[in-house]
This record gives C-alpha cells, structure tokens and sequence, in this order.
C-alpha cells in the first residue's frame, strides 16, 4: 500500500516540469519580441535612411550590428522553445495536436533527442555570437588576423563534424 502511494506520488512529481515549459515558453515569446521590436527599430533607420536623410558614418556597421544581434536573440529564442517543447513532451505528454506529422522538428522522444537538437542550435548561437563580438574589434597586427583566421577555420570545422554521423556512434 505504502508503495502504491509512494510511486504514485513520485510519478506526479514529474509534472514540477510545466514550471520549466512555461517560464521557457516565457522566455522565448519574450525574447522572439525583442528581437522583432529590434528589426522594426533598424528598419525604421533603414527607411530614414533612404527617405530622410539620416546619413551617420557608421550606417552600415550599425545595421549589420542590430541584424546580427536581432539573429542572436532569435535563435535564444529558438533554444527556449526546444527546451520548452520537449521538457513538456518527455515529462508531461506527447503533444497530440500535430497537423503535419511530416514535421518533426518539434518532435522529441528521448533526453538525447532533446540534447542533440538543443546542442546544434547552441552551436549556431555560440557561431552568432562570435561574429557579433568580431565585427567590434579592431585588428592592429597581422597575428590578430591569423587569430581571426585560425577561429574561422576552427568553427568551419566544428559545424563539419557537427554533421559527420561517426561522431553520433553510427558507421
């Protein structure tokens, strides 16, 4: 009897994680939000551009700085919405109200799944992020370039294996 209650106590435990799919869920709406409140802002500079006479020395820096940055909070987003997604689908339940069930992005059966999904993405934030931080630097010596280079080189390398299925245990 005490074990019934027990396990069964324990199995509804699992549902402290619709804590984590709504706070997520929060936090990417938020975050989807921001990054479109961003373009709307450069786009507006854009047409002020072109239409006004807003002329600063520094337009195109400027706008490729607010793309990039509206890119890396996009895929934030995108990153909270996988979690949130499946967090729900390990712990919760299996979204039933799939139209398309060609579509599988969103379709999570196991924490590796949940991992590997989240990790490529990660990946491509991390990517952003650094091109970000590069388009700030100023290099004054050859060796920064060959610094540049060598980071390049290194992050092609990582999306290249990223995709090779010998890494992922397969022949």
């Amino acid at each position: 009897m005490l074990e019934v209650i027990f396990e069964g106590t324990l199995w509804k435990c699992r549902l402290i994680a619709i804590l984590a799919v709504i706070f997520g869920l929060i936090g990417s709406i938020s975050l989807f939000l921001i990054a479109s409140y961003d373009i709307v802002v450069i786009s507006e500079k854009v047409y002020m551009f072109f239409f006004g006479g807003y002329r600063p020395l520094n337009f195109h820096e400027l706008l490729i700085e607010k793309i990039i940055g509206a890119v890396h909070l996009y895929l934030v987003a995108v990153v909270m919405l996988i979690f949130s997604f499946g967090i729900y689908e390990l712990f919760i339940s299996e979204i039933d109200d799939r139209k398309d069930e060609e579509s599988k992005i969103l379709a999570i059966h196991s924490l590796d799944e949940l991992k590997d999904k989240l990790g490529k993405v990660v990946i491509m934030v991390l990517i952003i992020g650094f091109f970000k931080r590069v388009m700030d630097i100023d290099y004054s010596s050859p060796m920064e370039m060959m610094y540049l280079a060598g980071s390049i080189l290194m992050l092609a390398l990582a999306l290249h294996f990223m995709h090779k299925p010998f890494l992922k245990g397969q022949r």
